[in-house]
C-alpha cells in the first residue's frame, strides 16, 4: 500500500520511473516540425512555432496547429504553401553591423533593421545573437537555426570582445566590481575581462570580453560603476575575427572552416565516374589551395578564417587587433 501511495501522489514524471517505464510510449520517428523548418531555413525555432499556431505549416495536406508533432523526410511538408527544401549544409557570414540598425526580422517602429541592408543575393539568414541599435561590428549570420542556437549558448565558451569607448576616467579599483561579476537589478552578470587600453581627454578605450552576451550587458555594467558607453564595437565572436571588414559588408566563412569550428563531419565524396573518351584539360582555371586558417577556439589574436565576400571587394588579410580611431561612423579615406 505504500508504495501504491508514493506512485499515486508523485509527479508524471516520477509516476513513470516509479513504474519502470511502463506506461512510457514509444518515442515517435524523425523530428520535431520546429526543428525541420529551423534547420531548411524558415526560421528560428521560436518562429516557427508562431507559423505553425498561425496555420501557415502544412504536412502531408493537413493544416497544422501545434508544433508537437515529428515529421521524417518521407513526410511533405509546405509553408504557404510553398514546399520545403531540402536543409543546406550550414553556412556562417560575418557581417559588419553599422550603428543605427536594429537586429530583428522585423521592426514594431518601423526602423531599418540588419536584414534590410542585406546584399540581394544573400540567401535567407538568421543572425546569431544581437547588437543594439547604437552597437556596432561583428554580427554572426547563419542558414541554420540549430547552428545559430549553438553558438548563442554560454555553454559553447566562445568569448565576445569588444572595443568600448567610455566617458570618464576608469581606474582599476572602478572596474573591479566587475571583473569579479556584478548584480543589476537583480540580474548577476559574470565577471568580465577588461583591459584600460587609454585614456583619451575626457574618454576612455576598454577592451572588454564576454561570455554570455544578455541584454546590453556592457553598458549596463559600464553605467552601474560610473561610466557612460559612448561607443561599442564587437570585434570577434569566439575564433572569428572583424579584422578590416569594413561597415556594411559581408563575408561567408568557407565550408571547411565552418565544420572544424562547428566539429562537423565532412560530407561523403561521389565515386569517381569513369571517362570513356579524353579528358579536356582545365589548366589555368583552378586557384591555388588557400593557406590553413580558423582552427579551434582561442587561436592566436588576429587570425580569422576568411571566405566568400558579399557587398565587398573580397578576402583580404584582416588585423582583429586595430583600434577604431575617430567618431563612430567615420571612415579612413
Amino acid at each position: 500500500m505504500p508504495a501504491l501511495q508514493a506512485i499515486a501522489k508523485a509527479s508524471p514524471f516520477a509516476r513513470r520511473r516509479l513504474c519502470g517505464g511502463m506506461t512510457d510510449k514509444p518515442t515517435p520517428a524523425g523530428d520535431r516540425i520546429a526543428k525541420v523548418l529551423s534547420r531548411a531555413g524558415i526560421a528560428s525555432r521560436r518562429e516557427a512555432e508562431r507559423m505553425i499556431e498561425a496555420g501557415r505549416v502544412s504536412v502531408n495536406g493537413t493544416v497544422i496547429d501545434s508544433p508537437a508533432l515529428n515529421v521524417t523526410p518521407k513526410d511533405k511538408i509546405l509553408v504557404d504553401d510553398k514546399p520545403v527544401a531540402e536543409p543546406e549544409p550550414p553556412r556562417i557570414w560575418l557581417y559588419h553591423k553599422p550603428t543605427g540598425l536594429v537586429t530583428t526580422a522585423k521592426d514594431e517602429k518601423g526602423r531599418e533593421t540588419v536584414f534590410d541592408k542585406l546584399p540581394e543575393d544573400m540567401p535567407r539568414v538568421m543572425s546569431v545573437g544581437r547588437l543594439d541599435l547604437n552597437s556596432e561590428g561583428l554580427l554572426l549570420l547563419t542558414n541554420d537555426g540549430g547552428v545559430k542556437r549553438k553558438l548563442e549558448l554560454p555553454s559553447t565558451g566562445w568569448t565576445r570582445k569588444y572595443r568600448v569607448r567610455v566617458k570618464g576616467k576608469p581606474t582599476d579599483d572602478m572596474l573591479a566590481p566587475v571583473r569579479k561579476g556584478i548584480t543589476i537589478d537583480g540580474e548577476r552578470f559574470q565577471p568580465m575581462s577588461i583591459s584600460l587600453d587609454r585614456q583619451q581627454g575626457a574618454n576612455a578605450w576598454l577592451t572588454i570580453s564576454i561570455r554570455e552576451g544578455k541584454n546590453r550587458e556592457i553598458r549596463r555594467a559600464m553605467e552601474a560603476i560610473g561610466l557612460s558607453v559612448n561607443r561599442l564595437l564587437r570585434v570577434s565572436y569566439g575564433p572569428f575575427q572583424l579584422g578590416e571588414l569594413k561597415a556594411g559588408e559581408v563575408e561567408e566563412i568557407r565550408q571547411r572552416v565552418v565544420r572544424e569550428q562547428l566539429g562537423m563531419e565532412a560530407p561523403a565524396k561521389a565515386p569517381a565516374r569513369k571517362r570513356s573518351g579524353p579528358v579536356k584539360s582545365n589548366r589555368g582555371t583552378m586557384a591555388k589551395p588557400s593557406p590553413k586558417r580558423g582552427g579551434k577556439p582561442g587561436g592566436k589574436p588576429g587570425q580569422r578564417p576568411t571566405g566568400k565576400s558579399f557587398g565587398g571587394s573580397g578576402s583580404r588579410d584582416r588585423n582583429a587587433g586595430g583600434k577604431p580611431q575617430g567618431r563612430p561612423g567615420s571612415r579612413k579615406k
